[in-house]
Parts: structure tokens; C-alpha cells; sequence
């Protein structure tokens, strides 16, 4: 056997060349690894923009303004993406509102007229349709089961570039924003998707070519925060506006978030779901002030009904509940009480 001294020249120099071509040979698999990742990336936005782009529409409206000099008539842009084969079409209530004269133009490059069937600025949701049969049509997401860190999609025509394509991730979810009504719309989704004004009212959508959520607003001087209001919200109001063309909902005068619930809690009050709605503030002279309602308190279920999501308690809270009282079941500190609470009509 040869024994070779400590601090050989010639044995480091070919350990070295051996180190070298190992990590030589690491970054080339690394690398053919990071473009394998890469591709499939690719092919994963590619698919599903394909599965959603030909619903996605691009909306003129004309609308009559007053001004000094009498009425005057101005034009404005969304985007909007149809719903139904039969040609319901969902978009921001802020792109339709108030609009003289809808025109819609389709993937295929037809522009056909559009009616207005129901506007609901209170969550900056509107449904137009168009007269056409035998239309593309995506499907809505369950967006519950969304996960931040989730890649998403955007869809648009911003500044007028039809089918214009971002993506990016879900950044945050259960966050809260006013609507131009003024009234608090919660359970929005925040991603860095990029948007810009054109894109209102386009899909948002998973890896699946599935919508979770309406392309709503963005912060100006800000870069990646971008809006989208929830899917579950938006199938929940479009299906009331198809119906009535309105929405009389009920409200009781809270800003909330979904919180879990502790354990002990779960278990001591044997209650069914592990999560409640955290009241953030109470709006005053309102009905839940008048319950007694405080900030910190975490509603868990109305008349007997559990409430696990904000979600939840927007279901609930419909037009027939106007006027009715009702029970609030609510979690304060580690105490379940039982409140009673009066329902108004929203005024929104």
C-alpha cells in the first residue's frame, strides 16, 4: 500500500479535478431539473388559459353623464366571462353600472349586444346576456379549498389588449375591501397577479382552467398587490341576480375574518366545525351593536345554523331574514353565549 504525505500536490490536484467534475455534473442535472419544472409550468398555464380564454369577453359600455353643459355621453371598458352555454355572462358591477349600452365581443370576434340582467355594487358584482346559443362557458371553483402560495391565472383585456394572460400566486386570502357602495366585501382574494384597468370583471383561475374568483381591483402605486372577489361568492350572487335581476339582502352591521377555533373550545361546547367568523369592528347604531355585539367575539352559528366561513354567514343573511329576529350564537373569551339580534335591511 502507498501512503501518501499530507499536502501531496499531486493527489489534491486530482481530488480537486474529481470535486470539480461531481459538482460539474450536479448543476447540470440541477439545471435539466429546473427546465423540466419550468416546462411543466408552461404547460400547466398554457392548458388552462386554452380551457378559459375562449369564455373570456371583452365589454364596451356607454354611459350618459351629467355636466356643466348639460349630459354628455362617455365610454368606458372590462372585461367579463360567460357562465352559461345560453350566454349569462359574469363581470364587475363597476364595469356595467349605470350603462346606457353594452356591447360584448366574444373570443371568435363577434360583437353582439348585451342586456343587463342584475347589478349588485354592494359586491361589485353585475350578470349581463348576450343572445347567442351553444357558447364556451367555464366553471366556477370551490374557493374554499383555495391555499396561499396557490399559482393562478389572470385573464383579461386591460387598456384594451384583448385575452391578455398574467400569472402568479394566491398572496393572501380572506382579506376585506370596501366596494364603491361603501359597504365591506369580505372573503377577497389577494394575488400578484398583475392586473390593470381593463382587467375588472375577467376570470381568475386555478392551475385547472377552473375560475376561483372576479378580477376586481388593484393598488396603483403598489406592484403584486392585485383583488379578486371569491368564486363561492360570486356563483352565490349571480345565481340571485339571475333569478330576481336584485339582491334585498339582510345585514346585522359586522366586519369579520375567518379564525379556528381552539380545541379546548371545539371540544368542551362539542361543537361541529373548528372554525367561526372573528368580529373585527361593529358598525355603529346598527344590529349588532344593538345586540350587544363587541369586537373580539367569534360568531359560530345563527338560528341554530353553524357558521364556519364569512361565506356562511352571507348565505344566511338573505332578504328574508329582514326584520326577523334571529339567534347569534357567539364564543366571547372562552364563554358561549346565546344573543338576540334583529336583522336590518342592507343599505346598499
Amino acid at each position: 500500500m502507498v501512503n501518501f504525505p499530507i499536502g501531496n500536490t499531486k493527489f489534491d490536484f486530482l481530488l480537486s479535478d474529481a470535486e470539480s467534475a461531481a459538482r460539474a455534473l450536479q448543476s447540470e442535472a440541477a439545471t435539466a431539473d429546473d427546465g423540466a419544472l419550468l416546462d411543466e409550468y408552461s404547460r400547466t398555464v398554457v392548458s388552462a388559459v386554452a380551457r378559459v380564454e375562449p369564455a373570456v369577453v371583452n365589454i364596451d359600455i356607454k354611459q350618459q353623464r351629467m355636466s356643466r353643459r348639460g349630459p354628455r355621453e362617455i365610454g368606458g371598458s372590462g372585461s367579463g366571462f360567460i357562465i352559461t352555454p345560453d350566454g349569462f355572462i359574469l363581470t364587475n358591477s363597476h364595469v356595467v353600472h349605470e350603462a346606457k349600452e353594452i356591447a360584448v365581443n366574444l373570443f371568435d370576434g363577434r360583437e353582439l349586444r348585451a342586456q343587463l340582467v342584475g347589478d349588485d355594487p354592494d359586491t361589485d358584482l353585475a350578470v349581463i346576456r348576450i343572445d347567442a346559443p351553444q357558447l364556451k362557458h367555464v366553471r366556477l371553483a370551490d374557493s374554499e379549498k383555495l391555499r396561499v402560495g396557490q399559482i393562478v391565472i389572470a385573464i383579461g383585456n386591460p387598456l384594451g389588449f384583448q385575452a391578455s394572460v398574467t400569472a402568479g400566486v394566491i398572496s393572501a386570502l380572506g382579506r376585506s375591501m370596501y366596494s364603491q357602495s361603501g359597504r365591506l366585501i369580505d372573503n377577497i382574494i389577494q394575488t400578484d397577479a398583475a392586473l390593470n384597468p381593463g382587467n375588472s370583471g375577467g376570470p381568475l383561475v386555478n392551475s385547472a382552467g377552473e375560475v376561483i374568483g372576479v378580477n376586481t381591483a388593484m393598488i396603483r402605486p403598489a406592484q403584486g398587490i392585485c383583488f379578486a372577489i371569491a368564486s363561492n361568492t360570486a356563483r352565490l350572487v349571480a345565481g340571485w341576480l339571475i333569478r330576481d335581476g336584485r339582491i334585498r339582502r339582510s345585514y346585522i352591521g359586522v366586519a369579520g375574518q375567518n379564525v379556528p377555533l381552539h380545541r379546548r373550545v371545539i371540544r368542551f361546547y362539542n361543537l361541529p366545525l373548528e372554525t367561526g367568523v372573528l368580529v373585527v369592528s361593529v358598525e355603529k347604531d346598527s344590529p349588532a351593536q344593538r345586540a350587544g355585539l363587541r369586537e373580539g367575539d367569534v360568531l359560530i352559528a345563527f338560528n341554530e345554523r353553524p357558521i364556519g366561513t364569512i361565506h356562511d354567514l352571507h348565505k344566511m343573511l338573505v332578504g328574508e331574514q329582514i326584520g326577523v329576529p334571529a339567534k347569534l350564537l357567539i364564543i366571547r373569551h372562552t364563554e358561549k353565549l346565546e344573543l338576540s339580534i334583529l336583522p336590518a335591511e342592507s343599505r346598499g
